[in-house]
This record gives structure tokens, C-alpha cells and sequence, in this order.
């Protein structure tokens, strides 16, 4: 890569990584083709993990390392005027206290943690290791972690099966508490373990596999470096599982002249996890990568970016999705087109980031999409499905948003105190229920599904929104309906909204 100057007109960016194991900070420069630069990196051993599968939370002494870890972070990336997302893995997931550590983070560091799912950690994992591969090329990506394991089918950089696994070397480690040399019969009861959770969690069978595999965690670039032969790249399955049989038999001394000491401890879980997930799979083979989530936040950073900027846009997963479950596609597009008239010529009157335009019109597209389930109930439907589908460039929180804008645009008003609102930040909750309203009002418009409404004309004045409606034919119906809805608009924004039709 031909080293650029950071003062050539690239954005930095910063991508954090808190997971099980370590904490970790890249910082890179975006230019405008994409490209990246890594301008600063750091890890930090302090084990968000340590005793959390056992008592269920993050002791106190455990978040005063992370919050302290992530101070100095947010000085560094505020120092080198670094656009930030930080995200949190397996620990964070599954910690009783997790909310309070969030806001502790938040106050103390300044720094806003973004939980994401294991699915979302292996679209992430996914982005980084693939971004750029020519489409069709298939791929095999596996990323253990301290305290999951993710498995990613791809075709060129595109996800094509996502599997999370709630088994990572940190959380095996203490599970089977090996630390130093592990018995037989002990090494046997591990693999055993692991080997049920495999097949409880990814499919037997799956089909159009590639038999080699790429690595993307610490902790399989370990493994494959100590099992491969002298000169390869890459690692077969009986150099893995000799591998195994080889770290079992160390103690702790001898393992960490062989490895960093801040993983010798926990290699041997992490060895016998990739000969699993390689025999499950029925993989040959696995090569090590230096690319990975972190990686993957960054890339992902740049095309939020240029989506926003209209360069690209999520409409079309949003479509895709929709598709799926056989929705009203005519209706959806207009009311999307329709939403987003609203939210640019309003902009002044709603005081919504230019961040929330997408998740209206995401949320515009599929807001009848629970009808594949039940009519009377769509808008519940509707939530659930959006909630639980894969709307690639969006983070779970985002994609949460989305469902509860989509869940309010009938029935119930998107009320700050519903308890639908109750895992948003205030700023959230002001976001959804702005959104919500513009999409009943959008909705209405279309309340006939025959997409009569052709331009619509916006106003403000005063304390008045006037909106003309220029249609190809009656819009009796349409009129009626959003007239319903002035009452909301009135006490969301604090604008009266005057409707009239013309042809």
C-alpha cells in the first residue's frame, strides 16, 4: 500500500473493539476511494470476560480496567479527530449488569458502547476480512473470540449464512477451568462439548462450502501458526488436531514461550474450538488473516457515510427482505417516497439527523410486512420480523429503531413512555416517535394502495405546515385518513398541519 500523508484529504476513523479477551483500538485514515490507512493501533489485556461465565456479571473491578482503558482511548481518538464506533461482543451480550456498565462508560469515558449481536459481530467480522472480494467468489470466514465463535458463508464480500456460537476460549477455559496441562479424559469431555454445541448451532449438511477456511481472531492465528508446516500458509485439519493433542500436554511455563503470554492461557480451548468448527464443516484446511472486526466497524463507517451522502442506500435490503415475505411492494415504495418528501422538506419543523433518513425509509418499506403473518395484528407482526431479519448497514440498536418506527404507524401512538421506547436513550425515543409520525402521515396517503398521490407541495409558516396534495385521481379516502393524524402531528412537532387535495 503507498503510504499517504494524513493531511491528504482523508476522514479518520476509529474503530474500538471490546471484547471478551482484549480491548482494541484502530484508528485509520479513509481516503475517497475507499481505501484505508491504519494510522495507530492498541490492545489492551483487560478481560471483560474474567469470571463472567460463572457469576453472570462484570465485577467492579473488571469495569474500572475497561473504563479506564477506554478513557485513555477516547483521548487518543479525540487527539487524532477520529470519527468513532466503539462495539462490545460475547461479555458485554451476556452481562446481567451490562446496562449499567454502558452508562457508566458513557459518563466516565465519553465513549457510547454498541452492544451488538453475535450476528451482527459475524456481518462485521464478515466486511472486514472480505471487503473488496470480486462477487461469486465463495468464502469461509471462522473468528473465535473469548467468549463466541463466528461463522460466516460468503459470496464475494456479501454474508450469505451467519452463526454465532456462545463458545469462545476465554468462556471454555473457565468452563473446564484448564489453565495448565489438561488430562485426557479432560481433553476428551472438552471436545465433546464443544462438538454438541456445534451441532446445536450450525446446520448439518450445509451445502456449497469451500473446504479451506480463513481465520480472522488472535487466537487462530496462534494456533495455525504453531500447527502449520515450515513454509505454509495455511493449517490442515490433522495439523490442527495434533496441535491440540500438543497443547494439552503443555503446562502454563511452556506455553508462554511459545505464545504471548496474554493468550497462552487460553490457546488449548481455542485450538480444540477451530478442530471442531474445521470437522463439523468438514474443512481441510484454515489460513490465518490479520483482518477482523475491527477492521470490518471501519469499513462499515465509510459506507454509512456514503449512504447518507446518497451514494448508496439500504432501500433495496429493505426490498429484498420485503420480497421474502411477499409484501405490498407498490404500496411500500410509495409510502417510503412519500415519508422521505416529508422528512427533507420539513427538516426546520422535525430537527431529525440526517442518520434517521434511512431508517424511515427502511421502516416506510416494510411497515406492512407483518401482514405474511396476520392482518389485524400487522404492525406487531411487523416489529417482531424487522427486529429479527438481517438489514445489512444497520447495527442492531439501528435496526431496533426501525421495527418500533414501523410497530407505531397504526393503532397505538408512538408514545416517549410506551414500553416499547424503554431500551432508547431520551435522543432515541425522540427519534423514533418523530419518524413514527411522519410515517402515519405518509401511510395515510397511500390509504387506499392505489398510489393516487402524486407530488406533494410542503409549507411552513408560522406555526402552520401546509401540505397540498396533487393526485392523478380522487383522494377522498387518503384525506379522510390523515386527517386522523393532524392531532399527533400537532402535539409531536408543535405545528398545526392544514391538508388540501388538488388534481
Amino acid at each position: 500500500m503507498t503510504t499517504r500523508r494524513p493531511d491528504s484529504g482523508g476522514e479518520v476513523l476509529a474503530a474500538i473493539d471490546v471484547g471478551t479477551n482484549a480491548v482494541r483500538l484502530e484508528i485509520a485514515m479513509a481516503f475517497a476511494d475507499g481505501t484505508l490507512e491504519t494510522l495507530h493501533t492498541e490492545r489492551d489485556p483487560v478481560r471483560p470476560g474474567e469470571g463472567l461465565f460463572k457469576t453472570g456479571v462484570i465485577s467492579k473491578e473488571v469495569a474500572g480496567r475497561l473504563v479506564s482503558t477506554l478513557r485513555r482511548y477516547a483521548v487518543v481518538c479525540k487527539r487524532h479527530g477520529a470519527r468513532v464506533r466503539a462495539v462490545a461482543t460475547s461479555a458485554l451480550r451476556e452481562a446481567k449488569n451490562r446496562d449499567e456498565i454502558v452508562r457508566r462508560v458513557k459518563r466516565e469515558a465519553g465513549v457510547t458502547l454498541d452492544v451488538v449481536s453475535g450476528r451482527e459481530e459475524a456481518r462485521l467480522i464478515c466486511l472486514g476480512v472480505l471487503a473488496g472480494k470480486p462477487e461469486g467468489q465463495r468464502a469461509l470466514c471462522i473468528d473465535i473470540g473469548g467468549g463466541s465463535t463466528e461463522v460466516i458463508s460468503a459470496l464475494g464480500e456479501q454474508p450469505k449464512e451467519l452463526w454465532s456460537v456462545d463458545i469462545g476460549a476465554v468462556r471454555l477455559t473457565e468452563l473446564f477451568e484448564v489453565k495448565g496441562e489438561v488430562p485426557r479424559r479432560q481433553l476428551t469431555l472438552m471436545r465433546s462439548f464443544v462438538r454438541e454445541l456445534m451441532e446445536e448451532s450450525i446446520p448439518h449438511g450445509v451445502g456449497g462450502l469451500p473446504r479451506t477456511a480463513l481465520g480472522s481472531s488472535g487466537t487462530i492465528g496462534a494456533v495455525v501458526t504453531h500447527a502449520r508446516s515450515e513454509g505454509v500458509g495455511h493449517a490442515t485439519l490433522l495439523e490442527v488436531s495434533r496441535t491440540v493433542e500438543a497443547l494439552a500436554d503443555m503446562d502454563l511455563a511452556k506455553r508462554r514461550k511459545r505464545f504471548d503470554p496474554r493468550r497462552a492461557d487460553i490457546v488449548t480451548a481455542g485450538a480444540v474450538i477451530l478442530e471442531s468448527v474445521m470437522k463439523h464443516l468438514k474443512v481441510q484446511s484454515v489460513t490465518a488473516v490479520d483482518r477482523g472486526l475491527r477492521e470490518g466497524v471501519l469499513v462499515d463507517l465509510v459506507r454509512r457515510k456514503k449512504q447518507q451522502a446518497g451514494e448508496v442506500s439500504f432501500a433495496d435490503a429493505a426490498i429484498a427482505v420485503g420480497r421474502r415475505f411477499g409484501f405490498g411492494e407498490a404500496h411500500g415504495r410509495q409510502v417510503a417516497k412519500l415519508a422521505l418528501t416529508l422528512f427533507d422538506a420539513l427538516g426546520p419543523v422535525h430537527k431529525l439527523p440526517a442518520a434517521a433518513r434511512p431508517w424511515l425509509e427502511a421502516a416506510a418499506l416494510l411497515h406492512d410486512i407483518g401482514h405474511a403473518v396476520n392482518y389485524q395484528r400487522h404492525h406487531k407482526h411487523a416489529f417482531y420480523l424487522i427486529s429479527n431479519v438481517d438489514l445489512p448497514g444497520l447495527s442492531d440498536r439501528e435496526r431496533l429503531m426501525v421495527a418500533t418506527i414501523a410497530r407505531f404507524h397504526r393503532r397505538t401512538a408512538p408514545e416517549l413512555t410506551h414500553e416499547l421506547m424503554a431500551p432508547f436513550t431520551p435522543t432515541e425515543r425522540r427519534v423514533v416517535r418523530r419518524c413514527a409520525t411522519l410515517l402515519r402521515v405518509a401511510d395515510s396517503l397511500d390509504r387506499s394502495h392505489h398510489q393516487p398521490v402524486q407530488q406533494l407541495q410542503l409549507a411552513s409558516r408560522g406555526r402552520t405546515v401546509w401540505l397540498k396534495v396533487k393526485s392523478r385521481q380522487s383522494i377522498d379516502l387518503e384525506l379522510w385518513d390523515v386527517e386522523h393524524e393532524v392531532g399527533l402531528f400537532r402535539e409531536v412537532f408543535g405545528r398545526a398541519l392544514v391538508v388540501t387535495g388538488a388534481r
